[in-house]
This record gives structure tokens, sequence and C-alpha cells, in this order.
């Protein structure tokens, strides 16, 4: 599949997809290449391109160093539109609860990381992956006492307000200038662009799963960060984007 660039809107997740996975989120930090890659497709989209991503928007800012106008940050719950317009979510009255009793967790458990943010607490165990049945029980009756939705990624789960997610920030761009009218695509790894994934499909979109395949929304895919990379430079140069590795019939989600 080939898409002409003039009728497209991007949409692209951060970690796992424009930057790999540290041992900790804040060890994920600017790359100069990356961001002026991000840069010129941004001028060549129009302005039609959306970071959408679990980080919050401070940080999204501080890995991009900027360079990019349209975000949504924590799941949707913070988003900045094409005009610089902040929408943000209230505090959910029991997060400062929930941060506390993570952290009791997590010291539990050498390498379970956790990170706080303004609207929710994530709690990371990619260095810990043998307790995923600890994690899964614990996440579950947090997530009951305290009315926070479970977002569940890969190796990660985190506490937040209900109401938003990665599909509904999708959403919300597509009926806004200057994204309103074209196709979106969107480009994410996780569980958590499922979502989106969902989203651009009921918009005619296309998703492209970063990674190995498995059970997905997305119709197409890409194997890694540094090849998300490489087609975004070739977009770069042609002005179109070439989808070419689709996701068999027996990964996808009908």
């Amino acid at each position: 599949m080939t898409l002409t660039m003039a009728h497209v809107s991007l949409f692209l997740d951060l970690d796992g997809t424009l930057a790999p996975f540290a041992p900790v989120p804040e060890g994920v930090g600017p790359d100069a290449a990356r961001n002026s890659l991000l840069r010129d497709m941004q001028v060549c989209l129009g302005g039609r391109m959306a970071i959408v991503s679990g980080r919050s928007i401070a940080d999204l800012d501080r890995i991009l160093e900027g360079t990019i106008v349209a975000m949504a940050g924590s799941h949707g719950l913070q988003r900045r539109d094409a005009r610089l317009d902040m929408l943000t979510a209230r505090c959910h009255p029991k997060l400062a609860q929930a941060v506390r009793e993570v952290a009791a967790f997590a010291e539990k458990y050498p390498g379970v990381v956790v990170e706080t943010k303004p609207l929710s607490v994530a709690l990371h165990y990619r260095n810990a992956a043998d307790i995923d049945v600890q994690v899964g029980a614990f996440a579950d009756d947090l997530a009951d006492r305290t009315g926070l939705k479970l977002q569940r990624g890969v190796m990660v789960a985190e506490f937040l307000s209900p109401g938003m997610d990665k599909g509904r920030a999708v959403r919300a761009f597509m009926v806004e200038p200057p994204f309103f009218g074209t196709m979106p695509l969107f480009i994410g790894d996780d569980l958590t662009d499922e979502d989106a994934f969902a989203a651009v499909n009921a918009f005619g979109g296309v998703g492209v799963l970063v990674g190995p395949p498995r059970p997905t929304y997305a119709r197409f895919r890409l194997d890694s960060v540094d090849g998300v990379h490489a087609w975004l430079a070739q977009a770069l140069q042609t002005e179109v984007f070439k989808l070419e590795v689709p996701v068999g019939p027996s990964y996808r989600r009908i």
C-alpha cells in the first residue's frame, strides 16, 4: 500500500516506536538525528503530525526538544492541539493513595520501577519479568479499590483517571484542523496503542505495529525503532508512505 503524504495525518507513539526502551523511563532522552527527522516530517505534513504517548507532555517535550507541536500525553489525559491550546483532565482523588501503594509494592521486588506522572502512576517490571502474576493481582485489586483505570502494557501496569485512551485522543485530533478530512496513520508498538489502531481504522486509516507479530488491530508492521526511522526518512524523500509488510490474517483482530 502506498499513501500520498498530502492526504495523510501521522500519529506516533514514543517508547518502542520512536525511541528504544531504557531500563528506567528517564533513561530515554533527546536524540539529535531523530528529532531533526521529526521536525522535517512535521513541516512536510503541514503540521498534520502528533505524538500520542503514555508519557506526560512535559516529558515528551524534554525528549523531543519541543520539535512537535501537537501531542497527547498520559494516554490522552493531557492534550496540546495544533494551536498550542492545552487541555488537561482533573487529577483523580485517589491518585495519591495509588502512588503510595505502588511505591510500597515496588519496594518488595528488586528491579521494579515506579514512574509518577501528573495524572497517573505506572509500575514498570521489565527488569523483574517473573512477577507478572503478583503484579496482575496487585493491579486488579488497587484498581477495584480506588476506581482508577488500570492500563496494561508490555511489562507495565498504569493507574490513571478513567475516560481517556490513545484512541480517544486520536479521535479528538481528527475533528480539528489541520487533521480534519485526512487519512490517519498511527504507528505504535504497545498494547496501549490498540485503542489508537482501532480509532484510525474507524476513520478509514491504517495502523502500523512496531515489533514482532501479535494479535492487533494494525494492518501493517515495521520491525523496530530503527525501521521506523528508516521508513520516515524514505517517506521524506519520496513524499509517500510505503506500507509493505502486512500483518498476517492469524494476527488480525476482526
